[in-house]
Order: structure tokens, then sequence, then C-alpha cells
């Protein structure tokens, strides 16, 4: 296993110390790496494809899919070296779930330009969360959060876990180093 990882895995086990009774979930971009499905099929997790219906192969393997992880299980740990610094989704803590997850997260998928234009929104990308979640307000933060008690996201560099929460209608962020201790940030 490789440090960033080895890093990872303790901070996913401080966060859990922090919210007993939760599960840590990924939604994994397909789109971002072709690997991402066939990791997700191989390590046998609990998922769920964000997009609904009968899907045609090619949309299949490039789909989002919201995953249940068990953070010391050694698939779940191949899967994380994998996709770790590679912007390959978010991580989240919430109560265990995943079919109320899988609907809470599908509402925003798509999203409309000022031309009433209808897009996908790729909020589950590390880099589109970090820039999205500061420019949310009171009542966005909580339509987005729901349930969900922390996102989580790799930090640009890939050296620190970013942690997002609500507390008193406020967006706080926690940068956990993979290296060194948490320092909190509003």
């Amino acid at each position: 296993m490789s440090d960033p990882v080895a890093a990872l895995l303790r901070v996913f086990a401080e966060e859990a110390a922090r919210a007993p009774g939760t599960q840590l979930y990924a939604i994994l971009d397909g789109a971002r790496d072709s690997r991402v499905h066939r990791r997700v099929l191989d390590g046998r997790f609990a998922h769920s494809c964000l997009y609904a219906g009968k899907l045609p192969p090619e949309l299949i393997e490039v789909a989002p899919y919201l995953v249940r992880l068990e953070p010391d299980h050694p698939l779940a740990m191949a899967l994380l070296a994998e996709a770790w610094g590679n912007s390959w989704g978010i991580f989240l803590r919430a109560r265990p779930g995943l079919e109320p997850l899988r609907k809470h997260f599908r509402r925003f998928l798509k999203v409309r330009d000022e031309q009433g234009k209808s897009l996908v929104f790729r909020y589950y990308d590390p880099r589109v969360l970090r820039v999205y979640l500061p420019t949310c307000t009171a009542v966005e933060l909580d339509f987005l959060f729901g349930d969900v008690l922390q996102l989580y996201a790799e930090s640009e560099r890939g050296d620190a876990l970013l942690a997002y929460s609500r507390e008193g209608g406020q967006l706080t962020r926690r940068t956990l180093p993979l290296w060194s201790a948490p320092r909190v940030e509003a």
C-alpha cells in the first residue's frame, strides 16, 4: 500500500470515529478514466449508477457510480491507490442507505445555463466540487448536503483530503493533510 493511501485510510478512520453510525461512500466518475467502471465491478462493492434506465454499453462505462466503501477492504485500498490524485471522484460520509443517497445525488446531474440549455453537472469531479461549494448560498448548501454529513475531495496537489460540511448555514472546510495535523478553515 502506498504512503498516501495509508494516510488516507488513517484520515477516513479518524473521520468515522467523529461520526459513528455513518458509512463512507464515493461517487466515482467513469468518464474520468476508462478503468473506473471495471474497478467498481471488480471490487464487488455495493454500488448504483446515478443514471437511470437502460443505458447503452458505451454510457454504462462512462457513467458516475455511487459506491459504498469499506476502507479496510483490500479491493477498496487498491481502488483508492489508483484513484487518489487522478480526480476519479469525491467521497462522502452519511448514514447507511445506498438507494436514498442515489436518489438524492441524481437531482444534481443536470443544470440549466443562462439560455435555459440543459447541461450535465459533474459535481462529483473534485476539481469542480472545490470551486462550486464555496459559491453556494446557505439554501443551496442545505439542498446539496441533504442528510450527508461530510463531502470530501482530494486537494489540488493530492497531499490532503478536503472535508466540507455545513455549520450554522455556512460551509466549513477542513484540510486534513495526509502527513500532518488537520487545519480548520472557515
